[in-house]
């Protein structure tokens, strides 16, 4: 189990008053904590029909969810158990059981639709629940099935026609499983045994005729088969024939229930802990318990706000917190390791440059990992500037650090010179040479101190500098010299001078011409990681176009085997066109992809502020990275 949380009991997750929803404050706060991806069941059916039981099952219990014995229904609004997944112990299941459906006692049928909605928003592995038979009734009362394309919008601009493309269901639909509780027919068809899976195929089968109640079948049928290509059934008989045990089944010894009935839920149980996908965004991101709960206050509000729920802005709106998050993450990571590894001053500034590029790379690759749908790469140039600022504040500080460290080592060094120009050492005849043997040991003494860094040869100069004046003073004072000698001497000193500063311009181009390379590497750094997650992105698109490709093939397969041909035929126009999508996709030089790193090239190099000699080289054609 995650630490940090502990669900001993179901919680309300989405309370319903019959006028509003509203997140529970306790259910935000638990799956705030919980960082591990997660596993959600969700069930829905008419109340009364044992959806409870079922979910008390899934989490190893008996107790839990409230079953109740009366034709009252028990469950309002959405509740949710959160326990520790028994096959993955990196992941976390999340069971949600939902009020019944078509309660007598509730007053607008909306809020119906809207709970089945959720559910079907929220899961990865969605179970409808119903009793008796997978009949024309059954199909009946899933008609909120049919309602999913006006309560659910796949994208946040419309198709030219105004019409929902039912086919983008398929890409975050979850996988769907029909419970179907007190069965007591024989599992035959023609005469021949069937299985459970081919008992449900069996019933959606579409039905030839155009009266109203086949229509209205039909349309349940298709919406089932359209939106749900992983579909799953399991029978269960009737748990006990004892009327006073099945009121309280909760309390009902093992050893007291129907056998078979043991063995049907041991199998659905099983299935469920196995066969349970993670639940996954469309860009092919994990859903962890704290990003769940974002998507479970975002889908809330829109409908409280009277607006239809959008994938893709939930998605958006969800990217733009976690992006920020992985931006902050990044750079404090960056700033964390940099602090651990730099041991300030660093005797070069390539040592700090080397030190910047691999914490650097690490801070980009958490970036990466953690963000999606990162638009225009608005937050990774976000990562990007916040980088360079915070590489430049460690440069000052190493600066800042050299100087103050070089300028305590030159005062002890120096102490005797001074003390010996205080005392006259040098004032005597032969004193300037005196000087500047005394002056030479001074410098060689500095010079063997070691990790002195960046600033040492400049705060040598300035202190040389300041000594300049005396130095002059002493040589004219010096009665040993000729005038020639005095003159060559000032001559030597001043050439001393000029090449301890060509020595400083020197080593300043070098920094400079290091940090252009720096620069130059961070920009390779960062289309490099760039490219990568874009060639991820794109065979998240291929693995979406092509499950939809088959899904729909499959449809109209079964179409046209049913005998309707109109139908398959009125297919092949999309099937078309999505075979073409997929094969411009599929092209080496996808046009989205070097776009977007082109442009991002543009805007980086302006970013890192790089002469455009140095990086203009690589800004073109950045396009080419990506194709080789």
């Amino acid at each position: 189990m995650a630490s940090g949380w502990d669900m001993m009991a179901p919680i309300s997750l989405v309370e319903n008053d019959n006028e509003q929803l509203s997140v529970n404050q306790e259910a935000i706060e638990t799956l705030e904590k919980i960082s591990q991806p997660v596993v959600v069941v969700a069930i829905v059916g008419l109340y009364r029909t044992g959806k409870s039981y079922l979910m008390n099952r899934l989490a190893g219990q008996k107790h839990g969810f409230p079953l109740g014995s009366t034709v009252q229904s028990k469950t309002k609004g959405i509740w949710m158990w959160c326990v520790p997944h028994p096959f993955k112990s990196d992941h976390t299941l999340v069971l949600l059981d939902t009020e019944g459906l078509g309660d007598v006692e509730k007053g607008d049928s909306k809020n119906d639709s809207w709970i089945f909605s959720l559910a079907v928003l929220l899961c990865s592995t969605f179970i409808y629940n119903s009793m008796s038979t997978i009949n024309n009734q059954a199909l009946e009362h899933l008609h909120y099935v049919t309602e999913l394309t006006k309560l659910i919008k796949a994208k946040s601009s419309p198709s030219p026609d105004g019409e929902e493309d039912c086919t983008e269901f398929v890409t975050f639909f979850p996988d769907f499983i029909w419970a179907v509780r007190d069965f007591t027919l024989e599992l035959k068809l023609n005469g021949h045994p069937i299985t459970e899976d081919q008992y449900l195929e069996n019933a959606l089968k579409l039905t030839k005729g155009k009266n109203m109640k086949v229509q209205t079948s039909n349309l349940c049928k298709e919406c089932i088969r359209e939106f749900f290509p992983t579909r799953k059934c399991f029978v269960f008989d009737r748990p006990t024939n004892d009327k006073e045990l099945l009121a309280d089944i909760e309390n009902v010894s093992e050893y007291q229930l129907n056998p078979k009935f043991q063995e049907q839920i041991k199998k659905f149980c099983s299935y469920i802990f196995t066969n349970a996908k993670t639940k996954t965004l469309r860009e092919g991101v994990l859903v962890t318990g704290n990003w769940l709960v974002k998507l479970v206050v975002i889908y809330v509000d829109t409908i409280n706000n009277g607006a239809v729920p959008c994938l893709e802005n939930a998605v958006t709106s969800l990217a733009h917190l976690e992006n920020s998050a992985a931006v902050q993450k990044a750079a404090d990571h960056y700033s964390e390791k940099m602090t651990q590894q730099l041991s300030l001053p660093t005797d070069t500034f390539q040592e700090l440059l080397e030190v910047h590029a691999a914490c650097e790379k690490e801070a980009i690759a958490i970036f990466m990992e953690r963000s999606f749908k990162d638009e225009n790469q608005e937050f990774q140039k976000n990562l990007v500037e916040i980088i360079k600022n915070k590489k430049e504040d460690f440069v000052l500080q190493n600066e800042e650090a050299s100087v103050k460290y070089c300028q305590v080592k030159l005062d002890e060094i120096s102490k005797t010179l001074m003390e010996s120009i205080s005392a006259g050492i040098f004032s005597v005849p032969g004193g300037y040479e005196l000087y500047r043997k005394a002056k030479e040991r001074f410098e060689q003494d500095y010079h063997q101190v070691p990790r002195k860094g960046v600033k040492a040869n400049e705060v040598l100069q300035s202190f040389l500098q300041s000594q300049a004046a005396l130095e002059k003073s002493i040589l004219q004072a010096d009665k040993a010299l000729t005038d020639g000698e005095k003159t060559v001497a000032e001559e030597r000193a001043r050439n001393e001078i000029a090449e301890k500063e060509r020595e400083l311009l020197k080593q300043k181009l070098q920094e400079q011409q290091q940090e252009m390379e720096a620069q130059k590497k961070s920009f390779q750094e960062n289309i490099a990681q760039l490219t990568e997650k874009l060639e991820k992105e794109k065979e998240n698109l291929l693995r979406e176009m092509n499950m939809m490709l088959e899904h729909k093939m499959k449809v109209q397969e079964t179409l046209l085997n049913e005998g309707f041909r109109e139908k398959s035929e009125l297919m092949s126009a999309e099937i078309n066109q999505l075979k073409n999508m997929i094969d411009d996709t599929k092209e080496k030089d996808t046009p989205w992809v070097t776009k977007a790193l082109d442009k991002f090239g543009d805007e980086l190099t302006s970013i890192l502020s790089s002469p455009a000699k140095l990086l203009g080289q690589i800004v073109k054609g950045i396009g080419s990275l990506f194709k080789k």
